[in-house]
């Protein structure tokens, strides 16, 4: 079986990865969260374009599901796990913990990594989640968490380790989670649907604060996703 490797879909699922890695650096070598942010962004735009591209070419493939997994679990994954944990390690303790016990706290965001990808691994054969998703999608997670640490380390926001660590725990278990969140894409384009009423109305929101919190407006647009997805699951569960 001749298997096609450089398709356009995967050429761009190949610039999300290479963008993951590239944030990792920065959070590691550089000490840059602001530019890992930067790269986590770039990330889930490609991550957004490889799925549009292989629509639009009708270029899927089995490689390329498992591809995108790989890069997601690295940009969406490893990223903003590490950016966190590189925050961590400066801010002060809100208990006042010494240096050792503050070191190890500083390893507790990288159970995002290891929820991530369970998270990954069952979307994959989950067939259950073409509509709609089970748990907060990786992007979410990795977009919120990122934005955290850019907006700490520019003095825009001070958070304690204790609860930077307390943070990626609840991301972490809000990806594996049982809420159904709702996708941003569109099979139509009225309002007829109550989810396209929901989608319509969450993309206004989130403009509005754009334009008028800038920076702060990202995790509080992650946030306000979960709270919409959840009282949505809830209504529909009853």
């Amino acid at each position: 079986m001749k298997i096609k490797l450089f398709t356009i879909p995967n050429c761009i699922t190949l610039t999300n990865l290479l963008c993951g890695v590239g944030s990792i650096i920065s959070s590691l070598v550089y000490n840059d969260l602001q530019m890992a942010f930067i790269f986590i962004i770039a990330s889930a735009v490609a991550d957004f374009l490889d799925g549009f591209s292989a629509r639009l070419l009708k270029q899927y493939s089995a490689l390329g599901v498992q591809l995108d997994s790989l890069a997601d679990m690295v940009s969406f994954g490893v990223a903003p796990a590490v950016a966190m944990s590189v925050l961590c390690g400066q801010m002060p303790s809100a208990f006042g913990l010494n240096e050792m016990w503050s070191e190890v706290v500083c390893y507790i965001p990288l159970i995002v990594v290891a929820l991530s990808a369970l998270r990954l691994a069952k979307f994959n054969i989950d067939e259950t989640q073409k509509e709609e998703f089970e748990g907060l999608p990786t992007p979410g997670a990795a977009i919120l968490l990122g934005s955290l640490a850019m907006l700490c380390e520019r003095n825009s926001l001070v958070i304690e380790l204790e609860w930077l660590a307390l943070i990626s725990v609840l991301v972490a278990l809000l990806l594996i989670s049982p809420i159904r969140m709702f996708s941003l894409k569109f099979h139509e384009w009225g309002l007829g649907s109550t989810d396209n009423k929901i989608r319509y109305g969450f993309l206004l929101t989130a403009c509005l604060a754009i334009n008028l919190i800038r920076l702060y407006a990202i995790p509080a647009i992650i946030v306000l996703y979960i709270a919409i997805s959840t009282v949505r699951w809830v209504a529909k569960k009853r």
